[in-house]
């Protein structure tokens, strides 16, 4: 149009008109002349004004009356070609805006003529049209005037005309209104005073309005008029008018121009005073008509019908008053909205329903209006609850829509007026009501209780398109399709529940303020709302069949819940996720958590997840479901099988996604939640996999779940969901986190309810999830842990083995993973929630399921090959696990438990804090006192070896951090005011350490196996050994009674006490060692172990043991512990204690200085040895305390050796000790009053132990050892000698019998008596006492050659009858005394060295050791050939002419005392006894033998004669006397008749009669006569000899005389011989000694035999006779002639 003013349009237009006019007045030129004239004159008049004017366009417009009249003219002809080019003419001006007012009334004018005659419609109403858009000339009357003429061109009764006259008037309408919205346009900067208006002025006055406004009120009051069926006030000439065309006038006005309405009073007051009056009136048919109800005309006051038309027009007006004029219009939109929902009513006609659906959900779809509804309804305290019944109505009318009873089922028909949602929800399906059978139909559609309305599709969401409310043209109410209303309705509750969705969103996020108001409107909105709106869309869920309208449906209700949670109703929120979990669950899968009929009823319901009866469902009745699922329900007693169709699982996953996303709001509804997806999970067969999440797997029991591949791909998602779900969780803040746990806690309670009593497989699902949300929370584990771990204990406790399984799983992954995880601060710096995360572990230890512990140790290894660095203060915890294993836990367990700890012990000591290191010895020791498995006890105790080898390595920096605790700790408990309570507390910390360690290792000491104590004893001692060093000199004290002879006790104790059965061999193959086989033998040996180890820390350690207290009394005590071990009726035992004995005595004492063998053993330790010992393995600098060991052994090695305690005290010590022996010596060899098969004598070399203590044991009492000392030890030495020993042990001990050795036994008993004389010796003048009861003591042992000693009554035999029978080895032992001969020879020969050194002492003369000794040995020289053993008799004799040798000197030294006068006769019986024995020689002895043992004889009259006779005048009388006889005896040869002829030559002792002769006649005549006493002998020794000689020659004769011819015995010829040989000896002494010196007596009886001899001479035997020659020789001697008595006396 822009371009109507350009120069060329003008011009064209000029040309244009001219030519119109040029036309006009050709087609006049006939008929109408004066119209003819009119356009020449036009012509001309167009021409001035071009001419003349420059703004020819205006000028135009000046003139228009004129330019326009011929044309108007023209019209006025009726002649249509004339009319036709007219009107273009006029429409051409008027699109050039050059036609002023009055040219435009006048063309009304003119167009209304023509109207009136039916001319040109249409061309009318196009000029109308044109005249009225251009320009707004057209005012007040003349535009009322061209409506009108519209309105009537509506109603002629050509179709085109009316249709086309309806558009105009529309259009008219528009143009009235669009020019007052201009007008106020240009109007809008003038500031004006509004004018008053009185609300119910007259209706007429408008002066206020501007012409535009005026006209445009005009208009739209009187379209009210029309459309009331009142006459206008301006559209005058109005002739008829259809309500319908003046609605949708009326809507279109007020759809278009709302702002006119709103922003002019006097426009608002016609909305109110005219409109809604009007519409409630018109509605009334609609109202008041019940579908059904009596129409008959009879009836008084027939109800008007509801006209489809007017109704459905009324709805658009109210749909739009409702949308644009709400805040104006509240009070009548209240009752509209009312209306709106009354025409929902079941009662109404199908098509009135659906028009009021289509209207409501114009109104859904505006959130604004929504709240506006609230706040303006809802919320008042007064007024109805529009927006609620709104929903209701929407819920009423869905439910009603299913309700349409099915032919020939009247009883639900009459339930269909009563039946409220909820009701209907769980009334029983019935498969007999499906009206259309199964899946003819693909459309998508609900279907409920076999009502099966499709779904149409409508609109897209969120915006209203209506079907019905459009069908402007139909007058009759239209057939409408199954599902329309149904459709509409469903969207119209999705729209609802976006617009407040949307609403609610929105203001959440705006300032507190509004928030406030906002969230009460939202929040009653939400509440009036939900309650229905929930039970209309579960029940839709319930009839759902499309998966995109289920979607739908299913977002909805998120929302709707997500909502509710966020403005915190609860009811609200739990009855929305109550119906999509209803959803997710199979039909009439009752889970009673759902099954509740009103929302409200759930806040107090207690909740429970067990699925109860499952009604089998037949397919068919899932007509129109794919099933795509079957699985078991989740039940404790599952009864078949459940499906799960494809929405089941649609609305799993919007479960998810509202869980997802809206975990935050959920608060207690987590429960609905979870117990749902918990059954989905079953029913699908997901099963936990490590970290919580689930993974498809198969079900245990019943018929295996059966899944669609549809579902197979989804499952994977599901899970991944359910993953995310919990994921999520740790974006929830910690009140939701709360929620959260607690729902899955009790899902599990009832899981692990459900799982009681059976064990088939739990739902596992709350434990796993519990697990995954705790892994994505680790950084504020804190706040849920205790909840959670808790919880999971409790599963741990279950029965049901899986279930306690997956707690486990759980626990140990949440604690593993907190300890990993990287908290802030770190755990390192947190102790408290590191101990708050360990706790859980320690709290397992409470739970005896094996399989539980076994998971907790698994978990405790992790932790320590992980975070075993960094556990600190968690340690004794992670300790306490380990150590909380008992031993009736089984193998496994306890090997978990103990790799454990060998972990710990291996990597992890330098690690822990120092307080720990006592409970790392506890538990070590505990593993040693399990019995399960021997190696692991065995590997526990290395464990504590290398434990204590640490807390030698590491010993200043322990002892230095335990200080500072202790110090800690004593702070602390001064200010409780408690007393530290510590084992072994007034010990400093490091040492209880050690103390502990000690006590543990004391302990397995005295375990009942064998090998544990061996080990235990083992490695006890040597860490003692080891790293005894490091502990305070104090507690020394505490080592020594607390562990040391605490330990002694109590193997004494099981050592006595000890079975003595056999042990059968164990473990079947096994042999037992018969040493072993027995427990007491076995006892036996831990008793040696401990006592040997005992005894060696005494003897090592004995500089630090001494300067305690109480030394002496610790060694009292363990003298007793030997003692009793000694005494033990067990070999192995007591030969041990002897050693141990030893050791502490120091007889096996480190090896001593040369230059100091005085220094008692005590002290002397030589300073390497303990050097060694106390550098540690592998340190490079000894490790020296600061009370150091280090200053001691510097005193040590200082020249002086340093005295430990004043002697006193040592003395004390040994005579302790010597006590000790003595008792031991004595019992042990006492012997028993009774003997039978089980009677213990002690074995030799316990005996020969014992006996070989003495020697030093003696070194250090010898100066207090007196004669009872004495005594005491010889009855020990005696009684050890005579102990026998059982035959099969003597081939071991004993020499073969031919050889002369002497046992070891023996050998120690000599050794102590020469010790014990060697001491004297060198000892003071007071010892020498000691000499004669040695003496004693040997000769005791001497006579053991003839005579063995009697051991009490045992029967012994002697050796060589012993049996040393192979076969009868388990016949009793037989007794085997000793052979004692070597051993008496040997002590023969200790008395004759001794006796040759202490002859002359004082004691040995005054005590008549010499006698003794003289009677000892004649025993065995009387029974000579009688003795056990030759060699016996031929010692005797040699030793007893040795000591003769040294002891007759001292005997006449003593003479005159009388001290050895009863010695003399008992030397005489001796050599009387010897010389002349009883015995007999053995027939087999040969002549050398004979001959040697002759010469011994001899050799003793040679002593005789050198010895004894000499010095008679010293010697008694009768002692001589009884000796001349004896060598008389021995010189003459008794008959002795037992002699053979032929041996009797030899056996004659020749050489010794000759010997015994010869002494006789020396003695006879040795001038050394000092003495009368030695005169008086050899004169008696003389007549004794001559006297014998001259019987013998007598009876010679005699025998010879009778004996006629028959020689002599050989014998008697022998003896003639040698006297008449003596004679011949005699004579010859005689000859050669003085003659003073011979008596003359004697002479004479040697004269005297002369005659006797030549009687001699007639005897037959030649050597007799060749002797008598002999013989009678030197008698011519005494020939000589008498001398006279002068020549005597001369000479």
């Amino acid at each position: 149009m822009s371009s109507t003013n350009s120069p060329e349009a003008v011009k064209k237009l000029l040309e244009n008109m001219q030519g119109d006019l040029r036309a006009l007045s050709l087609e006049c030129k006939k008929k109408f002349p004066p119209v003819k004239e009119a356009a020449e004159s036009g012509i001309i008049k167009v021409k001035t004004i071009a001419a003349r004017n420059t703004e020819i366009l205006a000028a135009l417009k000046e003139n228009s009356s004129e330019v326009v009249q011929p044309f108007l003219m023209g019209c006025g002809t009726k002649e249509p070609k004339i009319t036709q080019l007219c009107l273009a003419a006029i429409q051409r001006l008027m699109s050039h805006e050059v036609v002023s007012e009055t040219a435009a009334g006048n063309i009304i004018n003119m167009l209304w003529q023509l109207m009136e005659n039916s001319l040109e419609e249409l061309k009318l109403l196009q000029t109308v049209l044109v005249l009225l858009t251009t320009n707004t000339v057209v005012h007040d009357e003349a535009l009322s005037k061209a409506i009108v003429l519209c309105f009537r061109l509506h109603f002629t009764k050509d179709n085109i005309t009316n249709n086309t006259a309806a558009a105009t008037v529309r259009q008219v309408v528009t143009v009235v209104f669009e020019r007052m919205v201009a007008e106020d346009e240009r109007h809008r900067d003038i500031i004006e005073q509004p004018a008053l208006v009185q609300a119910n002025s007259n209706r007429r006055s408008v002066s206020t309005l501007k012409p535009c406004a005026k006209d445009a009120y005009m208009l739209f009051q009187d379209l009210c008029q029309l459309v009331n069926a009142d006459a206008p006030y301006w559209l005058v000439g109005m002739t008829e008018m259809t309500r319908t065309f003046g609605l949708e006038l009326l809507e279109s006005v007020l759809n278009d121009f709302p702002q006119v309405f709103l922003q002019h009073q006097e426009f608002s007051f016609l909305l109110k005073e005219r409109v809604c009056p009007l519409v409630i009136k018109l509605f009334s048919p609609n109202i008041k008509f019940r579908q059904g109800s009596n129409t008959s005309s009879s009836s008084p006051a027939p109800v008007e019908k509801p006209y489809f038309p007017i109704c459905m027009r009324l709805l658009r007006v109210v749909s739009v008053l409702i949308k644009q004029f709400y805040s104006l219009l509240v009070t009548e939109c209240e009752i509209f909205l009312s209306l709106l929902v009354k025409f929902l009513d079941a009662d109404k006609p199908q098509w009135l329903r659906a028009v009021a659906v289509e209207s409501i959900h114009r109104l859904c779809v505006q959130p604004q209006l929504l709240r506006s509804f609230c706040q303006s309804y809802d919320m008042k305290q007064h007024s109805t609850k529009v927006f609620r019944d709104i929903v209701n109505a929407l819920g009423s009318f869905i439910q009603s829509l299913f309700l349409v009873p099915p032919t020939g089922n009247p009883a639900t028909a009459n339930q269909a007026g009563n039946n409220n949602a909820g009701a209907t929800v769980s009334a029983p399906a019935n498969p007999g009501m499906l009206g259309i059978g199964g899946g003819v139909t693909l459309l998508p559609a609900f279907e409920y209780r076999g009502t099966w309305i499709p779904i149409l599709t409508i609109t897209v969401q969120g915006s209203a398109k209506a079907t019905y409310l459009e069908m402007l043209d139909k007058v009759e109410p239209p057939t409408i399709p199954e599902g329309y209303a149904m459709s509409v309705a469903f969207h119209c509750l999705l729209d609802l529940v976006r617009g407040i969705t949307s609403m609610i969103e929105g203001e959440l996020g705006e300032t507190e303020m509004e928030c406030q108001t906002s969230s009460e409107a939202a929040s009653s909105t939400t509440q009036s709302s939900e309650q229905q709106e929930l039970q209309s869309t579960a029940d839709e869920m319930d009839k759902e069949i499309d998966e995109a309208a289920t979607e739908n449906i299913l977002k909805a209700e998120l929302t709707m819940a997500a909502l509710c949670g966020r403005l915190g109703l609860v009811t609200s929120r739990d009855a929305f996720i109550t119906a999509i979990c209803k959803g997710s669950l199979p039909p009439h899968y009752a889970l009673t958590v759902l099954n509740t009929t009103t929302a409200a009823t759930l806040s107090n319901k207690s909740y429970s997840i067990q699925g109860q009866s499952v009604m089998m469902i037949s397919p068919s009745s899932e007509s129109h479901q794919q099933v795509v699922a079957v699985g078991q329900p989740l039940a404790v007693q599952p009864q078949g099988t459940v499906m799960l169709t494809s929405k089941n699982i649609q609305c799993m996953r919007t479960l998810l996604n509202l869980a997802h996303c809206h975990g935050a709001v959920l608060g207690t509804s987590w429960q609905l939640v979870l117990a749902t997806l918990q059954h989905l999970v079953w029913i699908l067969g997901l099963k936990p996999s490590s970290g919580g999440a689930l993974k498809p797997g198969r079900a245990v029991e019943g018929p295996s779940t059966v899944l669609t591949t549809a579902v197979m791909t989804d499952l994977p998602v599901i899970s991944n969901i359910l993953s995310r779900l919990f994921e999520s969780s740790q974006y929830l803040d910690d009140v939701s986190l709360h929620h959260l746990i607690n729902a899955l806690c009790s899902l599990s309670v009832e899981a692990m309810d459900m799982a009681y009593g059976n064990n088939k497989e739990p739902s596992l699902f709350a434990v796993a999830k519990l697990l995954e949300t705790g892994l994505v929370n680790m950084h504020r584990i804190e706040i849920l842990w205790r909840p959670l771990t808790g919880h999971l204990l409790e599963v741990c406790q279950h029965p049901n083995s899986r279930m306690r399984e997956w707690g486990a799983e759980a626990l140990t992954s949440l604690i593993k993973a907190g300890l990993t995880f990287n908290h802030d601060p770190p755990l390192s710096q947190n102790q408290r929630l590191q101990l708050l995360l360990l706790n859980p572990l320690k709290e397992m230890s409470n739970i005896n399921h094996p399989d539980i512990r076994l998971k907790q140790l698994e978990c405790v290894l992790q932790i320590l090959q992980s975070q075993g660095d960094s556990l600190g203060p968690g340690w004794p915890l992670v300790l306490g696990v380990m150590g909380a294993i008992r031993n009736d836990q089984g193998e496994s367990l306890i090997r978990t438990a103990f790799q454990c700890l060998q972990l710990v012990v291996t990597d992890f000591l330098p690690t822990m804090p120092c307080t720990c290191l006592q409970i790392v010895v506890d538990v070590a020791g505990s593993f040693g006192l399990h019995n399960q498995e021997l190696n692991i006890s065995l590997t526990s105790i290395g464990l504590l070896w290398n434990i204590s080898d640490y807390f030698f390595q590491r010993g200043e920096i322990i002892e230095k951090e335990l200080n500072k605790e202790e110090a800690a700790q004593q702070k602390q408990a001064e200010e409780k005011g408690v007393v530290l309570n510590r084992p072994f507390h007034p010990a400093p910390p490091f040492d209880c350490l050690w103390l502990c360690l000690y006590a543990k290792l004391g302990e397995l000491c005295v375990d009942p196996r064998p090998a544990v104590r061996k080990s235990a004893g083992q490695t006890l001692f040597s860490t003692i050994g080891a790293h005894g060093t490091l502990l305070q000199h104090s507690t020394w004290h505490t080592v020594i009674w607390k562990v040391l002879f605490h330990l002694l006790d109590r193997v004494r104790e099981s050592s006595t006490t000890a079975d003595k059965e056999k042990i059968e061999s164990g473990g079947g193959n096994i042999l037992i060692h018969h040493s072993r086989d027995t427990a007491e033998k076995q006892w036996a040996e831990t008793w040696v172990l401990t006592l040997a180890g005992v005894a060696r820390i005494f003897n090592t350690r004995r500089y630090l043991l001494q300067p305690l207290g109480d030394f002496s009394r610790a060694w009292d005590v363990l003298l007793d512990h030997i003692q009793s071990a000694a005494l033990s009726k067990n070999n192995e035992v007591s030969l041990a204690a002897l050693k141990s004995f030893q050791e502490i005595l120091q007889i096996v004492s480190p090896v001593r200085d040369s230059d100091k063998p005085e220094t008692p053993p005590a002290v002397n330790v030589p300073v390497s040895v303990l050097l060694g010992s106390i550098s540690g393995p592998g340190l490079s600098r000894p490790f020296v305390r600061t009370d150091s060991i280090g200053e001691r052994l510097g005193r040590y090695s200082s020249s002086e050796p340093p005295v430990v305690t004043d002697e006193l005290e040592d003395l004390n010590l040994w005579w302790a000790a010597w006590n000790t022996w003595y008792r031991i010596g004595s019992e042990s060899t006492k012997p028993p009053i009774t003997f039978d098969k089980l009677t213990f004598i002690p074995s030799q070399p316990f005996l020969t132990a014992l006996i070989q203590i003495y020697p030093a044991l003696y070194q250090h009492i010898k100066t207090g050892f007196n004669m009872d000392d004495l005594q005491k030890l010889g009855v020990i030495l005696h009684s050890a000698v005579s102990v026998p020993i059982s035959s099969d042990a003597s081939p071991f001990i004993l020499p073969s019998y031919t050889e002369a050795v002497l046992t070891s036994l023996q050998e120690a008993v000599l050794t102590a008596l020469d010790v014990l004389q060697k001491a004297i010796c060198v000892g003071p003048e007071n010892m020498q006492i000691m000499y004669p009861a040695i003496f004693d003591q040997l000769l005791a042992f001497v006579e053991f050659s003839c005579k063995p000693p009697q051991y009490g009554q045992l029967e012994t035999k002697h050796i060589a009858n012993a049996k040393y029978n192979q076969i009868q080895l388990f016949a009793p032992a037989e007794w085997v005394a000793l052979n004692y001969v070597p051993f008496a020879e040997r002590s023969l020969e200790v008395v004759v060295d001794l006796y040759q050194k202490t002859a002359c002492h004082k004691a040995v003369v005054n005590e008549k050791v010499l006698q003794n000794i003289i009677k000892t040995l004649r025993v065995p020289l009387s029974l000579k050939y009688s003795c056990p053993s030759e060699s016996t008799w031929k010692l005797a004799v040699s030793s007893l002419l040795k000591v003769l040798s040294i002891g007759l000197p001292v005997a006449r030294q003593h003479a005159s005392s009388g001290k050895f006068d009863s010695m003399w006769p008992e030397l005489a019986n001796t050599f009387e006894d010897f010389l002349f024995t009883k015995s007999i020689p053995p027939d087999n002895l040969s002549i050398q033998e004979f001959q040697r043992n002759e010469s011994i004889d001899v050799e003793v009259v040679q002593l005789i004669s050198t010895e004894i006779l000499p010095y008679a005048n010293f010697i008694p009388k009768e002692f001589v006397g009884q000796i001349m006889t004896m060598l008389n005896k021995g010189s003459i040869h008794s008959q002795s008749s037992s002699f053979t002829e032929a041996e009797i030559d030899i056996r004659l002792r020749e050489e010794f009669s000759k010997m015994c002769f010869e002494t006789l006649l020396q003695f006879s005549f040795s001038n050394k006569v000092t003495t009368p006493q030695e005169g008086y002998i050899s004169r008696m020794a003389l007549s004794v000899l001559l006297k014998r000689s001259q019987d013998v020659l007598h009876r010679y004769i005699e025998d010879e005389r009778l004996s006629g011819k028959c020689p002599l015995p050989r014998q008697q010829v022998t003896e003639i011989i040698f006297v008449l040989k003596a004679v011949s000896t005699l004579i010859d002494s005689l000859k050669k000694t003085q003659p003073e010196n011979v008596d003359g007596n004697t002479w004479a009886q040697v004269i005297a035999l002369y005659p006797t001899l030549v009687e001699c001479i007639t005897c037959s035997s030649s050597e007799v006779c060749s002797a008598l020659k002999e013989a009678l020789v030197p008698f011519k001697d005494f020939m000589q002639p008498p001398a006279s008595k002068v020549q005597n006396g001369e000479s």
